[in-house]
């Protein structure tokens, strides 16, 4: 398998934001690395992505302990940062922002008309973006490191399984 590239894409419509989601699909964000920008209108984001344009479809969560010798291996998550510009406020339910230290599990980025979009995590969490218009930008930095969790969803409570 070829080795993939580092991703950086943009988005500025629900086309183009359909893409950026199913690269954010199951990234862990610590709630600590999230900020509104209010002078910038900036909402900015450190992600820990999974990389399911790297993963082996046909292999699921191996036993043991991935390592860096592993560098290859199908499962890997890398660090990426998310930019939403335009951004008029940002609102949150059902996350407990008491808890910076926690990773929320991002399920996707979808857009609620032309001027509203939502982050979606696990567990029922939204954070909701008023916005001008999409304009997101996504991009890895680092090296990706393997991993032996390829995140699963339970297909009753679509809960994150194995998503370290």
């Amino acid at each position: 398998m070829a080795e993939a590239q580092p991703i950086r894409l943009m988005a500025k419509d629900a086309e183009d934001l359909a893409v950026v989601a199913s690269c954010l699909q199951d990234a862990l964000v610590p709630l600590a690395e999230m900020r509104f920008l209010k002078d910038e209108k900036r909402f900015v984001m450190l992600v820990n992505r999974f990389r399911w344009e790297r993963a082996d479809a046909t292999k699921g969560n191996g036993g043991g302990d991935a390592s860096f010798a592993d560098a290859g291996a199908a499962n890997q998550r890398i660090n990426s940062g998310l930019c939403i510009d335009r951004v008029i406020a940002v609102r949150s339910r059902g996350i407990d922002r008491e808890k910076p230290a926690k990773f929320l599990p991002l399920m996707t980025l979808a857009l609620d008309g032309p001027h509203v979009l939502n982050l979606v995590f696990s567990g029922g969490g939204v954070i909701q973006l008023e916005i001008e218009a999409p304009s997101v930008f996504l991009q890895d930095f680092g090296e990706a490191w393997p991993t032996q969790w390829r995140p699963d969803h339970d297909k009753a409570t679509g809960e994150v399984k194995g998503a370290r």
